[in-house]
Formats: structure tokens, C-alpha cells, sequence
């Protein structure tokens, strides 16, 4: 108010003058009035003071202190007289020591691996791609471990576009076809909360399934989900479809020593790890008239200077302790992560470890591996090359335990060739066919290789089907693009291309259209996926019980491609001489029953219908597909793949993994059943050895 109001307080108590008008300022004009630092004139000075406040004053509970942003004063400001109860000025410039800053507990971004890696916050995702920690701050999402394929890790310049409430829509009607399919409100809760193996594989099959839709639809339309793998998981999450939440020390139920995961949120959902950036997990145990926290699980893959020792050896530095931008280092506390470490090495509790590697197979993301549990031995404290003071812990694995990331560093060995096996047959049973060499090892016997046949990439048309119209291919000369409305191969695949940019397919289809011989685009086309050949290193090894076997070197993603069934294409009239004689073994025939792929399929019930009759004959000239055995909890799917060029379609039987498969496990499809009219013939006994086992095969 401008006008002087002095003379207002000659005015009868109670009384008000409203003869007055007052000019008014909403609040929001008001200069406000800050305290001025010692020696400085708050009348004339060249330069504004700095803020200064005053920070609460005593007296304080026991423990209790002054929190950020309050911070200890200068050094010139302490006096020896100097109180915790006395009300004294505090300048910015020193933080206060206990609590650290926000920031002191942020790792700097590491070129290598993409951003941050180890953060000392719990943190919970939200469908918008943001990162709310548990600590009640919010951080930006490592790019790295968003896709495993970008990389830059940098905070968002720009706010990201909101999603409107059509996409939501469109989200909201995939998960509830995936919790359908999947019957996952069939999991009482007592089922989710303690977890098992085929709660989590499901859970983990609908997340994988949602995040690849996601993902798909994004590239055509982008703006839907900028993160496919977060909104995944946070909607899954939401609705309660989750297992193992209760955190736990030892192993966590449906979880199995050398699993592998491609994103962080995957062990949120199982419970395996369950902060989303933060290296250490820990929980509240009462083991005295106190509770103290005990380490659970830590996450080792690079963003600190972590040693693997031999393997079963690990280095792990604690969180904490930056560089900041303004050169202020902070040194790593005893608290949180780095002091449940330092409880579980007295406490003699074990660790779960779970190491990040490198995708090799083009991604610059990490493939997480569970490597089993582990007992800390030592901790110290050394300088890192920030000059901050950090922790070490020395932890050991557990003996007796499946091996996990030291065949990793095996399998490594052997592509380097700095190591042999004796158990080689042949370094390459492709000869040179392949654009990647398969071996051939027996660890079991002394058979030296299967029957001889001619090894063969190729499937071979002796003639092609009739295609019912004409197509002359697309005219994509950079290769099918996503959400192209002008691209013919897209449009017949209902719009969208059916593999991601990464490589993956989508879903299980009654048929994929992939380009043909007549399309412009170069071989290097996503919609070639299944024609470029081998991407895995694979390895045709002799089983105890079921004769050859197929595993691969490499991890494979789920939806990720394998090989195709290559020999030679029959006529199906055949079907029956096959069903009686031996040779079946080599048999592919699409006429069979299959089970419906509902595990790997977001919108498809039933047998799956090839539009013409295939038959491949792989006995005398076939590929790595013709070793890979049956199953009746298979990890391997069988996807028909159609070909066309001008009349004439050709279709291919490409297979794709079911779901994330460790290197060295066996690949395994089911055969199918002849169909009940041409008779039961040549019944089988299944050795598969699954729970699920039927007993025979056909």
C-alpha cells in the first residue's frame, strides 16, 4: 500500500474508515526483504548480496541435524563460541557434511557405458520415461539401459511430448489382451508376492511382448512411448503384476543362476534387483534391539572401477563420491549401499551379484547376468581417479553354484582363440557356408559327428508355389522404413514392419511378408531379417540322451532370430511315408498340429495355418536346424516367412526365440502331432525332461 496510514492509528480501536481507498499490489509485486551477510551495506553496494538464511535453531533431538540446503558456515564465520543452539548466519559455499548434497551421490557420466550407472537413490519409472526416486528427487533415465541401443545418456534438453489419452488407449488395450492371453489374474497373490519359475517366466514373456508392441508402434508413430521398456514395466507394476516384491537375502524364487536379462527394469519385476539405477539393494533386518541394513543384491556392469578378477573374484566399488561440474569432489559415505555392504561382510550374510556385460551383437546396452550369490571377505577405503575417497568390497562366489559369467569369459576366450577345447571335432561343420562358423563338439562319447549329409544354407525349390496376385516388390531404396504408408511390404504386413529396429520380431503371425527378389530395397532391409543368415554363434554338441543337440555361444534376446529349416522342399502327398520310417527325424512339416503360440503371441488363438502345404526334407541337405531337438517347453518357435516375386512365393520356416536364452542352452521347438485323420504313426518317448512333458512326441 502506497498511502501512509499513520494517521490511522488515531482511530477508535475497532474501527475502520471506509471512506478510504487503498491502493493495493498483489503479493506477487512485493520486492521481498532479505537479510543482509555481515560487513556488507544493504543500501549501496556495486554488487546484490548473496541469499543468506538462517538455519533452525536449537535445541535438536538427539541425531536430529540441519538438512540441505542449509549448510555449515564459512570458515570465516566459525567462532570457537560457536553453538549448535545459537542462531548464526550460514553463507553458501561449504556443504554441510551429514547429509550429503543430492548431487554427492550422483555418478559422473562414463563414455563407455553411455551415462550413469550406479546412483544411490530408489527409484520407481512412470510411463512418461522419467525416473522418480524413492528419496523423493527425480533424475533422468540412463539412456543405455532405456533400449540397450542408444547411448548418449544425456538429460533431455527439450520436455517431452505428453502422451495423449488415444495412446494410453492403445496401451491400455494391448496389456489387457497380454493379462488375458496370458491369464495372468489366474496368479493368486500369495503366487506373486513369493514368485516361482513359471510366474516369473510369464511375467517376463508379457513384459518382453508389451515393450516389443510398444516399441514397434512407436517407430511408425512416434510419440506413443519414448521408452518402451519403462512404460512396459511401469504399467505391469502398476497393476500389480509383478513377483518376488519382498526383498530377501539368498536366492530369489524363479530366478536361476546364469538367466539373462537385457534391461534393468526386467530384475525390478522379478524382484531380482529392485532399484532401477541404484548398483546396491539393501533391506532392514532386526537382528539386535536395532535394525541395520543388509546388502541383498548388487549390480556390477562398468560404471565404476569394478574388477572381475578370475571370475569368481569381484572388486565392487560402493556408490557415491563425484566430481561436480564446479571441480568440488565429494568423497563416498559410510551409509546406505556402501553401509549395508559393511554389515553384510560382519554379518557373514550372502549377496546376490549380478554382473553387466557387453551386447556384442551390435547393441551399445548391457546384457545383465545373474551370477549367483557371493560372501564379501574385505572392504578398504583408496583414492579413484577423481581423487575422491571410495570404498572397495572384496566378494567371493559361493562354490557349488551353476556356472555363469565365468563361461563368459570362457565363450570369449574361444572366439579370441586363446583358448582350445579337446572336445572339438570340427571348428566349422558349415565349411565356410555360413557367414558365421558352427562347430562340432562331443563332450560325451567318442562318436566323431552325426550321419554325413550336405551341409546346406539354402532352401531349395525344386518349384515354387502360384502366388494368388502378382507383386512386383516395394521401391524402398534405403530399406522399408516404419509407419511408411508408401511401402507395399509394410502394408501387408498390417501396416507395420514385423521386426523392430533392433532385429527382433514383434509377435508370433499366421505369416510374415518379408521382401522379395523383386524389391529394390538392399539386403541389409529389416524386412530381411531371416535372410541375412546366422547371427549367433551356434554349436552342434552331442547330448547325454537324445543324440545331436543345438546350443548357442551368444545370448539370444527373445523375439531374436536364429536360423531357418534349410533342405529340401518335398510334396506334401508324402507326409505319410515319412510318418512310418525313420527319416521323419528330418522332417519339417508344416500339416502338423502345433500348439497354439500363445506364449509368444499378443492377439493369435490356434493352430497356426500356412497357406500352402510345406514339407522340408533336411536328411541328405539341411543346416544347423535339423539338430535341434523337441520339446515340450520349448524356448524355440517356428515363424513361416513368405517370399514373393512377381507370381511366385516361396515360404521359409524361420525360427525365433520364445524368450531370453543363456549362452550354452540347449534350442529346442516343439515337433507338433499328425493330425487325428492321417493316424497316429510313429509315436515317440519324449526325453525333453520339462514338467510339462507329455510323454511322446510324433
Amino acid at each position: 500500500m502506497d498511502q501512509d496510514l499513520s494517521s490511522e492509528s488515531n482511530l477508535p480501536s475497532g474501527s475502520i474508515d471506509k471512506s478510504k481507498v487503498l491502493d493495493v499490489k498483489p503479493l506477487r509485486c512485493l520486492v521481498p526483504v532479505l537479510p543482509t551477510a555481515p560487513g556488507m551495506s544493504s543500501v549501496s553496494s556495486p554488487q546484490p548480496a548473496p541469499f543468506v538464511c538462517v538455519p533452525p535453531t536449537g535445541p535438536f533431538p538427539l541425531g536430529v541435524q540441519p538438512f540441505y540446503p542449509f549448510v555449515v558456515p564459512s570458515a570465516s564465520q566459525r567462532t570457537p563460541s560457536s553453538v549448535p543452539n545459537q542462531a548464526a548466519n550460514f553463507s553458501f559455499g561449504t556443504p554441510i557434511q551429514s547429509p550429503v548434497p543430492l548431487n554427492s551421490f550422483r555418478t559422473p557420466a562414463d563414455p563407455a557405458n553411455g551415462g550413469m550407472e550406479r546412483s544411490n537413490k530408489t527409484t520407481k519409472t512412470y510411463a512418461s520415461g522419467g525416473v522418480s526416486t524413492g528419496d523423493g528427487y527425480a533424475d533422468s533415465w540412463n539412456q543405455s539401459d532405456v533400449e540397450n541401443a542408444s547411448n548418449s545418456g544425456k538429460r533431455r534438453s527439450q520436455p517431452r511430448k505428453k502422451r495423449d489419452s488415444n495412446d494410453n488407449d492403445v496401451i491400455e488395450t494391448i496389456v489387457d489382451n497380454l493379462i488375458t492371453s496370458f491369464k495372468l489374474n489366474g496368479f493368486d497373490d500369495f503366487r506373486r508376492t513369493s514368485g516361482d519359475k513359471e510366474v516369473a517366466g510369464t511375467i517376463l514373456l508379457v513384459f518382453d511382448l508389451l515393450r516389443r508392441r510398444l516399441t514397434q508402434i512407436e517407430e511408425a508413430s512416434p510419440g506413443i512411448s519414448k521408452h518402451p521398456n519403462l512404460t512396459a514395466g511401469t504399467v505391469l507394476m502398476a497393476k500389480g503384476f509383478r513377483t518376488n516384491s519382498g526383498k530377501r537375502i539368498g536366492h530369489v524364487p524363479g530366478v536361476e543362476v546364469g538367466d539373462v536379462f537385457f534391461f534393468r527394469m526386467e530384475l525390478c519385476i522379478v524382484g531380482l534387483h529392485a532399484p532401477i539405477m541404484a548398483g546396491i539393494d539393501y533391506m532392514s533386518v532386526k537382528l539386535t534391539m536395532n535394525e541395520e541394513p543388509l546388502a541383498v543384491s548388487i549390480v556390477s556392469s562398468g560404471g565404476y572401477d569394478d574388477q572381475g578378477g578370475d571370475g569368481n573374484v569381484l572388486i565392487y566399488t560402493g556408490q557415491g563420491g563425484v566430481q561436480r561440474k564446479d571441480g568440488q569432489v565429494f568423497d563416498q559415505k559410510l551409509e546406505r549401499g556402501n553401509l549395508a555392504l559393511e554389515k553384510s561382510l560382519h554379518r557373514a550374510s550372502e549377496v546376490r551379484v549380478i554382473r553387466g556385460v557387453k551386447d556384442v551383437n551390435g547393441s551399445n546396452g548391457k546384457i545383465y547376468v545373474y551370477d549367483g550369490l557371493y560372501n564379501i571377505e574385505e572392504s578398504w577405503i583408496e583414492k579413484n581417479k577423481l581423487g575422491c575417497n571410495v570404498f572397495k568390497y572384496k566378494l567371493i562366489r559361493k562354490p557349488g553354484q551353476p556356472e555363469a559369467f565365468t563361461l563368459w569369459k570362457s565363450i570369449q576366450q574361444w572366439k579370441n582363440g586363446n583358448a582350445s577345447r579337446s572336445e572339438f571335432i570340427l571348428p566349422d561343420i558349415t565349411s565356410g557356408a555360413e557367414s558365421l562358423p558352427v562347430t562340432l563338439v562331443n563332450e560325451v562319447d567318442d562318436e566323431k559327428g552325426p550321419a554325413y549329409f550336405t551341409y546346406s544354407p539354402m532352401l531349395k525349390y525344386s518349384k515354387p508355389f502360384s502366388a494368388p496376385k502378382p507383386f512386383s516388390g516395394c521401391h524402398c531404396l534405403n530399406g522399408c522404413q516404419p509407419g511408411s504408408s508408401n511401402c507395399p511390404c509394410s502394408q501387408r504386413n498390417g501396416g507395420y514392419l514385423p521386426y523392430i529396429s533392433s532385429g527382433v520380431l514383434v509377435s508370433n503371425n499366421s505369416l510374415i511378408h518379408e521382401c522379395g527378389s523383386t524389391c529394390a530395397c538392399p539386403p541389409n532391409c529389416r524386412n530381411r531379417v531371416s535372410q541375412a543368415g546366422l547371427k549367433v554363434r551356434l554349436e552342434v554338441y552331442k547330448t547325454k540322451n537324445r543324440g545331436w543337440g543345438l546350443r548357442s555361444w551368444d545370448p539370444i534376446r527373445a523375439g531374436g532370430f536364429i536360423c531357418e529349416y534349410a533342405g529340401d522342399v518335398d510334396d506334401a502327398s508324402k507326409v505319410g511315408e515319412f510318418s512310418n520310417e525313420n527319416e521323419d527325424n528330418y522332417i519339417f512339416d508344416t500339416t502338423r498340429n502345433y500348439e497354439p503360440l500363445g506364449a509368444v503371441h499378443d492377439d493369435f488363438n490356434g493352430f497356426v495355418k500356412v497357406p500352402y502345404p510345406l514339407i522340408v526334407n533336411a536328411k541328405k541337405n539341411g543346416n544347423v536346424a535339423r539338430f535341434m531337438n523337441h520339446s515340450c517347453s520349448p524356448n524355440v518357435f517356428w515363424q513361416p516367412v513368405l517370399h514373393e516375386s512377381n507370381s511366385e512365393a516361396y515360404i521359409h520356416i524361420a525360427f525365433f526365440a520364445i524368450r531370453h536364452i543363456p549362452p550354452m542352452q540347449e534350442l529346442t521347438y516343439d515337433y507338433g502331432m499328425v493330425p487325428s485323420e492321417k493316424g497316429l504313426h510313429g509315436r515317440k518317448k519324449c526325453s525333453c525332461g520339462s514338467v510339462k512333458c507329455r510323454g511322446y512326441f510324433y
